[in-house]
């Protein structure tokens, strides 16, 4: 399986789908878009390599051992959530835009498994970042707009931190290829250079403050597009952290305990912020922060004691597999219940990634975060002594949450139409409860197995099952936390700030809200930029081009 055909096929699909001549080809092929990146990482050689010196900075693309861990969940995800798109979608009369939108995002997903130089990483990030775009404002109605304008400001907000961070870690490293870049640069390089690089993929990773568009854009997107939202994409950024941050390679402890902390506040702010979601993909998306949280701090502990990085790779590696293929199941599951109601295989179908994510005995979850405490035991103190109780109490958290979905998931009746949203969704389920075990290594497996493993790992689901149920019996609701938290709050205290008298501040108002009025003939013009007809042509179109220049390798 050529590289380029992995790269290229979405781009090339993408193509057809927009031309009319050749659109119902494209929507026929569209679906298996992602099979050729699923065949590459499972049969491609070990450090296979493709080099494009023409390309970009001088492109390199190949297949380290980290790379084929991500494009193998990713490929898969993007495969089952394209089959399913075919089904969730056979009624949609603007199916054709999401499918063009659907096949850039995960051309760009793909360049970013197997991009091996910054510049090309860049490229691929921002192809899926701003394609992904699409995905959000589908539904084109008041909360998706709202949603993608969010999203948008966010997007462009971590785009200018990272190229300003890879700027400054290029110039240092005098090199752009990987992982040279911070094999060199690591001592070199300040630490502003990395901050920029963990704020700006922190974005896409969903560190609190950063994450607004999360619990945002999750609700309003079509049920595929938040699968690989939250199951795949979030993952470029804990990506992008494992390429450029020089793990491994010398201690940074400032940096190291900023993301400690803020991973573990992330595990428990998505907990309780999610908690007091009314809407089951909301609920899902702070689950995602919370989960990305796990992963944040185990970054943040390889930062803090480089020795421990060769146990801590492997640990973060399978917990975005187990997390990718748990919170996807999930998310096409939603739909599900919207297609078939809440019937009691529907339930149980929802039940095994709910418990996977708990880390209930017996699932993936349990192995992915053995291994992770296991990594993690050598920090130095306070650390160990303090995540060996807030590990456990976020894994009650998660079980809450868990519980508190199964409530929310929807009570839909059968469509005849739903038949087809079944096969993907259940090999998406068989490969979460096979995979994870497939990669694990033997201890790991030992140690859940043994008596002691079994206790650890069932008394945190079995104390969330009972509070869930006190709280289900009692009635109780709990407050409600408007999707988007923070952004909310702000809005909130920007809009009573406009509404009180300040005589003194009367002419910067004026000019501050009046600038808008000269604006008027750009407005246009961006507003004729913005149509898809447009918009969307002249955007694939550049992509569609990139994809024929490297047809002529």
């Amino acid at each position: 399986m050529s590289l380029s055909v992995v790269l290229l096929l979405p781009l090339l699909l993408a193509g057809l789908v927009l031309i009319p001549a050749t659109r119902r080809m494209g929507m026929r092929l569209a679906p298996w878009a992602a099979l050729p990146g699923l065949a590459f990482a499972l049969a491609a050689p070990d450090a296979y390599t493709l080099d494009l010196p023409w390309l970009l900075l001088g492109s390199r693309f190949g297949l380290d051992e980290t790379g084929r861990l991500f494009l193998l969940f990713t490929a898969l995800l993007w495969l089952a959530a394209g089959l399913y798109a075919r089904s969730y979608l056979a009624d949609d009369p603007r199916r054709h835009v999401f499918t063009a939108f659907f096949l850039a995002t995960l051309s760009g997903n793909l360049g970013v498994c197997l991009a091996q130089d910054a510049a090309s990483f860049y490229f691929a990030f921002a192809v899926m970042t701003f394609s992904a775009y699409g995905l959000v404002v589908h539904e084109s109605d008041v909360e998706a707009r709202r949603a993608g304008r969010v999203y948008l400001v966010m997007a462009v907000l971590g785009e200018a931190l990272l190229i300003a961070g890879l700027f400054l870690l290029a110039g240092a490293a005098q090199t752009h290829l990987l992982p040279e870049m911070t094999q060199t640069a690591a001592i070199e390089v300040p630490g502003l250079t990395y901050g920029l690089l963990f704020l700006g993929f922190g974005v896409k990773a969903g560190v609190p403050l950063l994450h607004m568009w999360l619990p945002l854009a999750h609700p309003v997107a079509p049920t595929p597009a938040s699968a690989v939202l939250s199951g795949a994409m979030i993952k470029a950024g804990l990506l992008g952290w494992l390429r450029f941050l020089p793990l491994g390679e010398v201690a940074m402890p400032e940096l190291g305990t900023v993301m400690l902390s803020m991973g573990l506040f992330a595990a428990f702010f998505g907990v309780v912020v999610g908690l007091a979601q009314r809407q089951p993909k909301t609920l899902l998306a702070y689950s995602s922060i919370s989960q990305m949280g796990f992963m944040t701090l185990a970054v943040g502990a390889g930062l803090l004691l480089p020795q421990a990085w060769p146990l801590l790779l492997p640990a973060i590696g399978l917990y975005a597999l187990h997390h990718g293929l748990a919170k996807g199941a999930l998310f096409l599951g939603v739909g599900v219940a919207q297609r078939f109601g809440r019937n009691s295989w529907v339930m149980a179908g929802l039940l095994l990634p709910a418990l996977a994510l708990a880390g209930a005995p017996f699932t993936s979850g349990v192995l992915a975060k053995t291994q992770l405490k296991t990594a993690l035991a050598g920090l130095p103190a306070p650390w160990p002594e303090l995540l060996a109780w807030t590990l456990p109490l976020a894994a009650v958290g998660t079980g809450l949450l868990m519980a508190r979905f199964l409530l929310l998931t929807p009570r839909g009746s059968k469509q005849d139409d739903a038949a087809g949203l079944l096969p993907s969704w259940l090999a998406l389920l068989a490969a979460m409860l096979a995979l994870v075990w497939m990669r694990v290594d033997s201890g790991t497996v030992a140690a859940v197995m043994s008596g002691a493993g079994l206790a650890s790992a069932a008394w945190p689901a079995l104390s969330a099952a009972l509070l869930a149920y006190a709280a289900w019996w009692l009635g109780w609701r709990g407050p409600a936390i408007p999707p988007g938290d923070v952004l909310v709050w702000l809005e909130r205290a920007g809009s009573v700030w406009c509404r009180v008298p300040m005589p003194k501040l009367a002419w910067p108002r004026r000019r501050i809200f009046g600038a808008h009025k000269g604006l008027t003939r750009p407005a246009r013009l961006e507003a004729s930029l913005f149509a898809w007809p447009l918009a969307g042509a002249l955007w694939l179109l550049a992509l569609v081009a990139l994809a024929g220049a490297l047809l002529l390798l």
